[in-house]
């Protein structure tokens, strides 16, 4: 393990700035981070309780809010898509946060529950029923589907039709449970139930779920003396009314409290956690006393009841017929360690079924077996989940800087260390983000191999899985690439590519844009592949342009059980291969394409941009012979991305028969050429030679020197590319510390990778560009933009058309930019 990154609040003479008590932190499957801060106001009368949310890509840009809750914030819990989150304090009170316009740098709170004056131990959202089991031994498997299994896994709650209703569940202090589920209405519906008849004190609480629907809490007292409790609680809708059933289960007294060496060593317990949300068969706990900690994993196992002798003589048991019971057996128990801060459990899903404790060789140090545990002495430790074996150590100073071997073997100076108070790893388990006890946020990486030395080719494996469980799941994938050396990228790109194209049909299309975006953000770690990141974002665009326009086709005939007009424009298109634009033309029914005026007329920013393409594309391809360095240069031996550029524009040629004014605006030399018709040849014979993927051709002479003549027929357009991203993980590539701050972006300039950027950049001061509706902006843009937190692409926050045919586009990136990243809102005047 080594740090990536920290990042601390601002200096002040007295800082306003104090960590709550007990600090939390959460972090999301879209890589957001949201944690706790107290502000203490200039009176230190009273606190203020804040809630902060990060992107990973720009912790700098930290989103701040008065969280409105009047104690300290107790939990902090992302839904299973990571667009919402949920906040409950020392008073009762939950409050559930959603994005405002879909922006992860703005959030408000329109729902909540209270359980008024009981605090909030433990707090979890509802299960959905999905749950994708990650088979590490069939890492080498060709089919997702052996890698990633979808498991049975019923919802916790069901509306008509078996889809999932949302909600949460929260266990307070004085052993209540209760549910809040949230209707398709948008009403609340809550209710509350004790956890068994005799309430007593609940300390420390965790919540699990099972296969088949119901609920498991597990509760302490606090005191190792005392066993830890455990519930099955079933939630049901009845009469319109929440209804709560609970059922104790089988309970268990810690390891070290029956040893009569340890009996009263560790009095307290300290941290009580399920191993997995959907685990409830197995649970980690910590008991503590000034100094020292000890761990233990227990798991709730099906044992046989053993039958008296005389029983066995009237009525034999066998096989099947044996009662059975349920009861706790310890796993494993680590020796005594120093006190204990923090737990971070890993959210990988991996299937444990032939690999419970002797994991193969090649797996077993795979990143989502380990679980972090933080001391008092700064450092961290990753062990295995089930074995508690150690597999990899950080070891931090007051500096929070990693130090090095010799060093380690000195004796630590006395008094009192920065300490995690909060940790949590990354959905891939990759990643380890802390809080520490100044309220400073540290980003630390967690090799692939945990830290043991295994081939290239074997970390290569592990990142390789898990980008292809971040593809197959949507979650974001930003924490692989900390690990990303420029060295890896071709390998992983190609590896990538290799596998997807073994999946079938329909999975591919599915993942199509999934596995463009994944590359473009991989090749943006290496010099040498900074071009191709262009072409992939211009890839993404092609895709949702064809999509979108294709779309608009209406067949003349409602009843027409043929294909639909997109796909036999698709169909035909590959079929004649003339490079006459009029000839291809006649084949299509043109009542298809009939569209209002107005429509055309707003659709013209993107008709201009395919025809801007295909222009800059030709011009190019005598420069691109042997050099691919240059953005567009894999466009030329894409036959499937020059076909979509070779329908789009025999639509865009019907479409100018119906309003010329939408077509896209050539400068040429000459009144009476026929633009359109010169590209379609041109575009045409250059696809004829690429087409077939098994059989690409170089272009000949003639196609070249045709093309070398376009130069001086038309004027060849400028292409805006994507701007720079000014996100953190290219500064990162070094292994050296990066020190941020809190509300102030980082002057970091002079990379070897974003310099190759230059070329593509427009220079300050020139116009700026909507990149997604290809409007100009101008040098100082006057209207709110938002931009990507992954690949930078700018476009306004609020839409000027308000013609149907745009809305559909703008829909297509409302939520997530093209690329998938998240939005973020940014200031007036960007640069």
């Amino acid at each position: 393990m080594d740090l990536a990154y920290v990042c601390e609040w601002e200096k002040k003479p007295k800082s306003n700035h104090c960590p709550s008590v007990p600090l939390v932190c959460a972090w999301s499957c879209r890589n957001l981070i949201a944690f706790t801060t107290d502000l203490r106001n200039e009176e230190e009368k009273d606190l203020t309780h804040m809630v902060h949310i990060i992107d990973t890509e720009h912790p700098w840009d930290v989103y701040s809010v008065n969280s409105g809750h009047t104690e300290v914030i107790t939990c902090l819990e992302w839904d299973q898509s990571g667009s919402r989150l949920l906040s409950a304090d020392a008073d009762g009170h939950i409050k559930c946060w959603s994005m405002t316009d879909h922006l992860a740098n703005s959030w408000e709170s329109t729902v909540g529950s209270v359980v008024e004056g009981d605090p909030v131990v433990a707090l979890s959202w509802l299960h959905n029923g999905v749950k994708l089991a990650l088979h590490v031994e069939k890492s080498g498997a060709s089919n997702f589907g052996e890698k990633f299994s979808r498991v049975k896994f019923s919802p916790s709650l069901t509306l008509f039709g078996g889809k999932p209703m949302e909600g949460w569940i929260a266990v307070t202090i004085s052993g209540l449970v209760t549910v809040s589920l949230l209707k398709p209405n948008g009403q609340v519906l809550t209710s509350t139930e004790s956890l068994c008849r005799l309430r007593c004190r609940v300390a420390l609480a965790d919540v699990a779920f099972t296969g088949g629907g119901n609920i498991v809490v597990a509760t302490s007292d606090g005191s190792s003396a005392s066993p830890v409790q455990f519930y099955k609680v079933c939630v049901s809708v009845v009469n319109e009314k929440c209804k709560i059933d609970t059922e104790i289960l089988p309970s268990l007294f810690m390891r070290c409290t029956t040893d009569p060496a340890r009996k009263d060593k560790y009095p307290a317990i300290t941290h009580l956690k399920f191993l997995a949300r959907d685990m409830s068969e197995q649970v980690l706990l910590c008991a503590s006393n000034q100094s020292s900690s000890i761990v233990e994993c227990w798991s709730l196992r099906k044992e046989g009841l053993p039958v008296n002798n005389i029983f066995q003589q009237i009525s034999p048991v066998v096989g099947d017929k044996q009662p059975m019971i349920l009861k706790w057996r310890i796993l494993s128990a680590t020796n005594d360690l120093d006190r204990v801060s923090a737990v971070a459990l890993p959210k990988l899903p991996i299937s444990l079924t032939n690999t419970d404790l002797k994991v193969a060789n090649d797996t077993k140090f795979f990143p989502g077996l380990g679980l972090a545990l933080a001391f008092h002495d700064g450092s961290v430790h990753i062990v295995h989940r089930l074995s508690l074996q150690m597999m990899a150590v950080f070891y931090g100073s007051s500096s929070q800087r990693p130090v090095d071997e010799q060093s380690l073997k000195r004796q630590r100076t006395a008094g009192p260390l920065i300490h995690f108070k909060a940790m949590q790893l990354s959905w891939t388990s990759l990643a380890l983000a802390g809080i520490d006890s100044h309220g400073k946020l540290s980003m630390l990486r967690i090799s692939p191999s945990m830290g043991h030395v295994l081939d290239m080719n074997m970390s290569l494996r592990h990142l390789l899985f898990l980008l292809e469980y971040c593809m197959v799941t949507g979650y974001d994938w930003w924490d692989i690439l900390l690990h990303v050396q420029p060295n890896m990228v071709q390998n992983l790109v190609e590896k990538l590519h290799e596998e997807y194209m073994r999946q079938n049909a329909a999975l591919q299309q599915v993942l199509s844009t999934r596995i463009v975006a994944m590359k473009a953000s991989l090749c943006k770690l290496s010099s040498s592949t900074i071009a191709r990141v262009c072409d992939y974002h211009a890839k993404l665009f092609l895709i949702a342009i064809s999509c979108t326009l294709k779309s608009l086709l209406r067949p003349h005939f409602l009843n027409t059980p043929d294909k639909s007009p997109g796909d036999r424009l698709t169909e035909i298109c590959s079929k004649i291969t003339d490079i006459d634009i009029d000839k291809v033309m006649i084949n299509l029914k043109t009542e298809e394409f009939v569209l209002e005026m107005t429509t055309l007329q707003s659709l013209q920013q993107l008709i201009q941009w395919v025809g801007d393409f295909v222009l800059y594309l030709l011009a190019s391809l005598p420069n691109q012979q042997g050099s691919p360095v240059r953005p567009g240069h894999s466009f030329l031996r894409d036959g499937a991305s020059l076909g979509m550029f070779r329908e789009l524009m025999v639509v865009i040629r019907i479409w100018g028969l119906l309003k010329p004014s939408c077509l896209p605006v050539y400068t040429a030399t000459s009144d009476t050429q026929d633009s359109m018709s010169l590209l379609f040849r041109l575009l045409t014979k250059l696809w004829l030679c690429c087409r077939e993927e098994n059989h690409i051709t170089e272009p000949d002479d003639t196609l070249i020197d045709e093309c070398c003549l376009l130069p001086s027929q038309l004027l060849i357009p400028n292409i805006d590319w994507l701007p720079i991203n000014d996100g953190i993980i290219s500064k990162l590539q070094n292994k050296q510390l990066v020190r941020l701050q809190f509300g102030k972006a980082p002057g970091l300039v002079g990379h070897t990778v974003s310099s190759q950027f230059d070329a593509f950049v427009r220079a300050p001061g020139q116009p700026k560009i909507d990149h997604l509706r290809r409007l100009h902006l101008g040098a100082y843009p006057t209207e709110e933009c938002k931009s990507c937190t992954r690949c930078g692409c700018v476009t306004m926050l609020k839409s000027p058309n308000k013609v149907t045919a745009v809305k559909q586009w703008e829909q297509r990136w409302i939520k997530n930019c093209l690329c998938g990243g998240l939005w973020r809102r940014m200031p007036l005047s960007y640069s």
